[in-house]
């Protein structure tokens, strides 16, 4: 991954931020199925992507031996540390903290239903026993194999499971050169790849999704995309896989911004700005913003993969663990609007929608300080179905609520208790 710093201000941009809208309207009508492109053959996601729908909510995990400079992922790129002295970061990383349960904990208390973790990141470093490779885990100072104590506690806790894996590896100098410069190095260099995606997909029981990244700048067939992608669909046949190979895949993974498709996506944002630990970083994300991605994403059909970067002891960062715990509090309260909704066809100012069955929610979301409409009356038009009742989920009270020819009226109180001011409309 690769921070391309888009600043708070912009994300907010992308989120939809109600600043320069002046329309009252949304239009509660709920999407039908979204067509999406046929792929020859059988359409992966339509077959197997229905429990990713549902999830709405995940966790990315970028860990390496990156963590103990504890400058970010991009560490051994941006600094130019040589790659035989990148090589040393494997003698030191023993992580003695690290706990798979924990992490799995961690994920369920925030309401997460599956996850995705870096088996290799672009520095070559391999969280399990390749066979054809020497800058491992298990071969160094750590001597475990990561991805096995990960998939299983993960598994058991009844999450999804998911692995990154980069096709690039900075210290291979064929990648550097590419098939043109020296195709030989090149045929090497994918033998190599290649061998550790069906390491990956024959070691480690069912895996949920494979999570592509690093193809730049090479196209299809010279990473022989295709073949690699029917060799994990022939080893995994459920799985998914993300649009990062070269080839589209089955779902599609906008980085740090919200931009649907008429494919399955996800979001992938991180906490703070680096994906992997830094800890230079002191700033982390509110729980306002994380709500507002999260919700925003659901309201348009989309996933929240939202990344944390373990310690180098192998420990989430304290703040991130309080923070991931109180967007599970929430979810604990207002789930029904996230997990299985439906996307609403939306035209809002202060609120997004989601619908679930004859249930809508309406969240405000101004602001981190200002979320709830408190000067009175609030219509919303084009609400084709008829309402019959209106409460705020945090309390259970009573909104009143009068419907008639497609607007409604609701009768707000001037407080609300909690952070996202949400309300749901009971449909006829």
């Amino acid at each position: 991954m690769r921070n391309h710093a888009v600043s708070r201000r912009e994300c907010l941009t992308l989120l939809g931020s109600a600043a320069t809208v002046t329309a009252f309207s949304v239009n509660l009508a709920c999407n039908k199925e979204t067509p999406r492109p046929e792929k020859a053959g059988i359409d992966y996601f339509k077959q197997n992507g229905r429990w990713f729908n549902e999830a709405r909510f995940g966790l990315f995990m970028h860990w390496g031996v990156y963590a103990i400079p504890g400058r970010g992922e991009w560490v051994m790129y941006d600094e130019k540390i040589p790659a035989a002295e990148y090589a040393k970061l494997a003698d030191q990383f023993n992580p003695t903290r690290f706990n798979a349960e924990q992490w799995a904990e961690h994920a369920l208390r925030a309401g997460m239903r599956y996850a995705v973790l870096t088996s290799r990141h672009h520095d070559g470093f391999c969280l399990w026993d390749s066979k054809v490779s020497d800058f491992t885990a298990p071969k160094t100072a750590a001597k475990r194999d990561f991805l096995a104590e990960y998939a299983n506690a993960f598994r058991k806790a009844g999450l999804r499971v998911g692995f990154y894996y980069s096709l690039l590896d900075w210290r291979k100098k064929a990648y550097w050169d590419g098939p043109v410069k020296n195709p030989q190095a090149w045929a090497e260099y994918l033998e190599y790849v290649h061998a550790q995606a069906r390491e990956l997909c024959t070691q480690y029981g069912k895996l949920d999704v494979f999570w592509f990244d690093g193809c730049w700048p090479y196209d299809p067939p010279s990473w022989k995309s295709e073949e690699l992608l029917t060799m994990i669909r022939s080893l995994q046949p459920e799985i998914l896989i993300n649009d990062r190979s070269a080839l589209p895949g089955d779902f599609d993974t906008p980085e740090n911004a919200i931009l649907p498709s008429d494919r399955g996506w996800e979001s992938c944002q991180t906490t703070q700005e680096s994906w992997g630990y830094n800890s230079n970083e002191k700033q982390l994300d509110s729980l306002w913003f994380i709500l507002n991605k999260l919700i925003t994403c659901a309201s348009k059909g989309g996933n929240l993969l939202l990344n944390v970067g373990p310690r180098p002891d192998g420990a989430f960062p304290q703040p991130v663990i309080d923070r991931l715990a109180e967007v599970g509090d929430w979810l604990r309260v207002h789930g029904e609007t996230i997990y299985g909704s439906e996307p609403v066809t939306a035209h809002y100012n202060y609120h997004v929608a989601t619908r679930k069955g004859k249930l809508v929610h309406i969240h405000f979301r101004w602001g981190e300080n200002l979320h709830w409409p408190a000067w009175g009356p609030y219509w919303l038009y084009g609400v084709e179905e008829r309402v019959e009742s209106a409460f705020i989920p945090a309390t259970g009270q009573s909104v009143p609520v009068l419907w008639q020819d497609g607007k409604v009226r609701l009768e707000l109180p001037r407080e609300y208790p909690g952070t996202m001011g949400t309300v749901a409309l009971t449909l006829a």
